[in-house]
C-alpha cells in the first residue's frame, strides 16, 4: 500500500515537472516571452480595456519578443493570489485593488479614508504625483514594479428600504462591506450595521433580504445588477478606489533599458485609457440604471457636506495608522481641485 502511494506521489511530481517544462517551452515559443495579465473584472471593464491597450502597445513595438495575454474574471486567481504570484515571479502582471498590498505598504491605506478625493482631477494628480511615486518605490522592494494606476471608481450605496439622501437615512440599515477595518468603521459611524461578506454572496443575500444594501462603484452595481434587488441607488462617492497595474520586478529587471522604457510608457497609457473607460461607464451606467426603473439619487452640495461631516471622526481615528504627513500631502494636492 505504501509503495503504491509513493508511486502516485512520484508520478504526480514528475507530471508537474513535465507540465512546468511544457509551460516554459510554450512561454518561449517562437522566441517570444508570454506576459500574462490577471485581473478580476469582465473584459468590458476599465481594467479590461486597459489590459487590452497594454497588449496592443507592447505587441506593436515588441511583438517579436513578447506575447501579451489578458485573463479576465479572476481566471488566474483573485487579487490576493495573483498579486502574491507576481511578487514571487510566478506570474507576470496583475491589475489589483490596494487591499492585498496594505500589509507591505501601509501608505495605501490612505485610499480607504472617506471623502478624501473631491473629484477625478484630484485623484489623477495624486496618482501621478510624489505620493504614489513613493508608494511605487516601496513596492519595488517587495518584488513589484508599478506600471500604472487604474481605478475601480468611487464607491456608492444601494439599498432596498428607502431613498437615501443624508447620513441619518442609513441608520439601522444592514450594509454589506468588504472585510476592511476602515470601511466597517465608516458605516458604524453613520449608524448602519456593516456586514462583511464575500462578494460572490452579495446578490443572493440582497435577494433573500439577509442584508438591506451594499456599497460598490457604479460600474460594479450595474454589471452585477445589484439595482434589481436594491431599487434605491445613492451616488455617495464616499471612497475613491484606485487599482494598481503591477509587473513582477524580477521580470522587469530582466528587461533591457529600451524595453523597460516601452513597458513603462505602455503602462501609463493603458492606465489612462482604463480610467477614462471607468469614468465614461459611470456616467453611462447611471443612465442605464435609471432606465431599468431604479431610483438614482445624486447628492446636493449640502447633502454631500453632511456626509463629509458625519464621517470626519473616521479620518481622525486612523490618522496615526496612516500617517498625518501622508494624509496632509494628499489633502494639499486635492485642495487645488
Amino acid at each position: 500500500m505504501k509503495k503504491s502511494i509513493t508511486k502516485k506521489i512520484v508520478a504526480a511530481v514528475v507530471g508537474t515537472m513535465l507540465f512546468g517544462a511544457l509551460a516554459a517551452t510554450t512561454a518561449m515559443a517562437d522566441g517570444q516571452k508570454v506576459i500574462k495579465i490577471s485581473y478580476g473584472l469582465v473584459k468590458e471593464s476599465g481594467e479590461g480595456t486597459g489590459a487590452a491597450k497594454f497588449e496592443e502597445l507592447i505587441e506593436e513595438k515588441l511583438g517579436d519578443k513578447f506575447d501579451v495575454q489578458c485573463y479576465s474574471d479572476a481566471q488566474l486567481g483573485d487579487d490576493l493570489k495573483s498579486t502574491q504570484a507576481v511578487a514571487m515571479g510566478e506570474l507576470e502582471c496583475v491589475i489589483t485593488s490596494c487591499s492585498p498590498l496594505t500589509g507591505m505598504c501601509s501608505e495605501l491605506l490612505v485610499f480607504d479614508l472617506p471623502f478624501l478625493f473631491p473629484n477625478f482631477d484630484a485623484a489623477d494628480a495624486v496618482l501621478e504625483g510624489d505620493v504614489c511615486s513613493g508608494i511605487a518605490e516601496k513596492l519595488e522592494g517587495n518584488g513589484l514594479h508599478v506600471l500604472g494606476w487604474m481605478e475601480n471608481g468611487y464607491r456608492c450605496l444601494t439599498n432596498s428600504k428607502k431613498d437615501v439622501h443624508v447620513p441619518e437615512d442609513v441608520a439601522g440599515l444592514k450594509i454589506r462591506t468588504m472585510e476592511n477595518e476602515m470601511h466597517l468603521a465608516l458605516w458604524k459611524e453613520l449608524g448602519a450595521v456593516p456586514t462583511p461578506m464575500a462578494f460572490s454572496e452579495v446578490f443572493t443575500a440582497l435577494e433573500q433580504g439577509a442584508i438591506d444594501g451594499q456599497e460598490n462603484p457604479i460600474s460594479t452595481i450595474y454589471l452585477n445588477k445589484f439595482y434589481e434587488p436594491n431599487e434605491f441607488v445613492t451616488v455617495t462617492n464616499h471612497i475613491y478606489s484606485p487599482k494598481l497595474f503591477l509587473i513582477s520586478a524580477q521580470l522587469y529587471n530582466s528587461l533591457t533599458d529600451e524595453e523597460k522604457a516601452i513597458f513603462d510608457e505602455a503602462g501609463l497609457e493603458a492606465s489612462k485609457v482604463a480610467r477614462e473607460t471607468t469614468r465614461q461607464q459611470c456616467t453611462d451606467y447611471i443612465t442605464n440604471i435609471r432606465d431599468e426603473g431604479a431610483t438614482v439619487t445624486e447628492l446636493t452640495d449640502e447633502e454631500h457636506q453632511a456626509w463629509v461631516d458625519a464621517t470626519a471622526a473616521v479620518k481622525d481615528q486612523y490618522m496615526d495608522t496612516i500617517g498625518a504627513d501622508l494624509v496632509k500631502a494628499v489633502e494639499d494636492v486635492c485642495a487645488q481641485y
